[in-house]
Parts: structure tokens; sequence; C-alpha cells
């Protein structure tokens, strides 16, 4: 394998080296010898085996062995300082330039076994299933769409309507009275003719409504409005197929985002379980039963709906690529209106007995 150096400066301390990759934070390594900075000078050259390394250093007088330059690399690697050299691109000029900036984000998370493009083909392999193609919905398909996604199932019934020029940008004025979904789907597919993408134009009313939506999917984002369950049925719907769910919205003065990891994370039915009873005469109760008979015009404006949108889509990539661990799964990330968007996180309660986490394919 030829390593590369990743972006990085460095300078001698006496005998420490200071580097830096990240502009957030310094490392400081001890290099009284000067080995380090030696091994970073060679390889800031540009990509080398660990053979051609030591011989580097040893024509600047400095005897190395191929060994000794491995745990070199090793502990480089373990700083996410180095990266496959071979792997930093997808290696077709048109994919290299369309993803170049996917590429480069991965390559803060790539190291010797997983590769930036890694990360990319990852994504570009995966299939996705959306609910809702409104709101939040109509940003998190660009937002997966820009992330090259390999296939796209958008699910919506609701036809584009003056109202959604707030928040929805997705849709033009002459798509007034035309399905969304139709009209998303053919967004992606001038976006980016290499997604494949499938419109469903259907109301979501019951379970039954969802059968054959999740065939194939590596995962499901997004959410539907109208019916008080719903959120249960898709929750069901993914534990049984086995693959995450994202979901999120906003409430009055609150944007929210959760997942689901099926078989790992408590579930959307373990987080119903805890919520009090209508009938508890109790002011929790009370509160409950009044808040699920609330009826709220949808306040989500155009920022709020592009941010919530890409916090369901980042969410998604965790998922999809493995480059970080989920950050909702098993919980709910609210941002607070009211707090300058600062975020907190609150687990769900597991329920043990829960019936739609015993769906889980084992």
């Amino acid at each position: 394998m030829r390593v590369m150096l990743k972006e990085c400066v460095w300078e001698s301390l006496g005998d420490d080296l200071v580097v830096v990759h990240d502009p957030r934070e310094a490392l400081t390594l001890a290099d009284p010898e000067g080995r380090v900075a030696a091994l970073l000078g060679v390889l800031g050259r540009g990509p080398a085996s660990a053979e051609e390394l030591s011989s580097a250093l040893a024509a600047r007088g400095m005897a190395v062995t191929v060994t000794e330059v491995q745990e070199g690399l090793a502990g480089l690697d373990s700083l996410g300082l180095i990266e496959n050299a071979a792997e930093r691109w997808l290696g077709d000029a048109a994919a290299d330039e369309r993803h170049f900036s996917n590429l480069t984000f991965f390559g803060s998370y790539a190291t010797l076994e997983r590769s930036r493009a890694e990360f990319v083909r990852r994504l570009r392999d995966s299939r996705v299933l959306v609910l809702g193609v409104g709101g939040g919905g109509s940003s998190l398909v660009q937002c997966l769409a820009g992330l090259g996604v390999g296939a796209m199932t958008l699910v919506d019934r609701d036809d584009v309507a003056p109202r959604n020029f707030a928040r929805q940008f997705l849709y033009r004025h002459v798509d007034i009275g035309r399905s969304k979904v139709e009209r998303a789907a053919a967004w992606v597919h001038a976006y980016d003719p290499g997604i494949e993408v499938r419109a469903v134009d259907r109301w979501i009313s019951g379970p039954d409504d969802l059968k054959g939506l999740f065939d194939g999917v590596d995962l499901v984002a997004g959410g539907l409005d109208g019916e008080r369950d719903a959120h249960l049925w898709v929750n069901e719907a993914a534990l049984r197929a086995g693959v995450p769910l994202v979901s999120g919205g906003m409430t009055r003065t609150q944007l929210i985002y959760s997942s689901v990891d099926p078989g790992r994370s408590p579930c959307l039915r373990c987080d119903d379980s805890d919520r009090p009873s209508p009938d508890e005469p109790t002011s929790r109760g009370v509160a409950h039963r009044l808040a699920q008979g609330l009826r709220l015009n949808n306040g989500l404006n155009g920022p709020m709906a592009m941010q919530v949108g890409s916090l369901i889509a980042f969410e998604a990539l965790r998922y999809l690529t493995g480059f970080e661990p989920p950050q909702a799964a098993g919980g709910r990330v609210t941002l607070d209106l009211r707090d300058g968007l600062r975020a907190s996180w609150e687990p769900f309660p597991r329920d043990p007995g829960c019936p739609a986490c015993a769906l889980v394919p084992r």
C-alpha cells in the first residue's frame, strides 16, 4: 500500500513536534530525535510505501527499518493524519469531479482501512425510502441527492400549492396543482441522472399502505403527516425490515429529529410506552391529552425546513456510511428556537416487552 499524508502543517518545538490538521486542535508529539518530523517531511513529498519511506529516510542519514516505518505509520494513522493514496479518489474523472466535496469531507474521517472513496461508494450503492416530500422532506431529498445516494423511493400524496413556496424549494410556479412526488422525482433526475428515483403517489392511511415500500431499502427517512399513529406504523415497518429509521419535524418552538437503530436502540413505540394515559388524573396526564388534541398550523419556514431536512440527511449519512456512530439513535435531538437552536439529546425509555422491537429479524 502507498500511503499519503493528509493536509497538515508541523513545526518542531524543543523535543516536541506540533502538528495541525484540523484548525480546531493541535497535536503535540514527543519527537526528541526528529524522527516523526523526518517521516512527515518525506511523506509530504508524495505517496510512498513503507519500503520507499525507509529508503528515503536512509538517504537523509536516518537509518530506519521498514518495520519501524510501519510502526510510525500506524501511529500517524491513529491520529488521522494519513490515508491510502490509491483510495483518495474514485478513479473516474467525472465521478471525482461530481463528488469532490463529498470526498473532501470524508477525508477527515479516512484511515488506512476506511478510505474516503469507500465512504462515497457506500452512498452510491445505498437505497433510501423518503416518506414525505413537503416541508422538511423536500430539503431532505435535495441533501440526499447532493450526497449522491444511489436510489430513492419518494412517497407523498399532496399536490404543489402556492403556500408551499415559503419552504419547499424543489417546486416552481409551473408545478402548482401537480403531484409533489412526481415533480420531486423529476427534480432528482434532472439534478443527477445517475440517481435511480421512483415516485409513489400514495396516501398512507394505515399499515397496509406501507407494504412493498421497504423491500430492498437500506434506510427510511422523513415523516408522514395526517394520521396520528403514522409514526408508529412506519416504526414497525422499519423494524420488521431491519432498517434504520430517521425522522424529524417541528413543534411550535422546537426542531426535533430522532432515529431508530433496529435491534440496538429503543424505538418510537418504546418512547410512547412512557407517555401518561390521557385519563390519568394528573397535570401531566391532562397536559398530554390536551396536547394530543392541539391542531397547529405548520410554522416550518424556509430556514427551519432546510435545517430539519439537513439534520435528518446527516443522521442518515452516519447510518449509510458508518463514518461516525448515529447521534440520535434511540432518542430525540431537540433544537430549541427559544435558546438559539441549542441542541439537547433525550433518550427514549427502553420497553423490554415492546412488541415492535420484537419484530426485528434475528
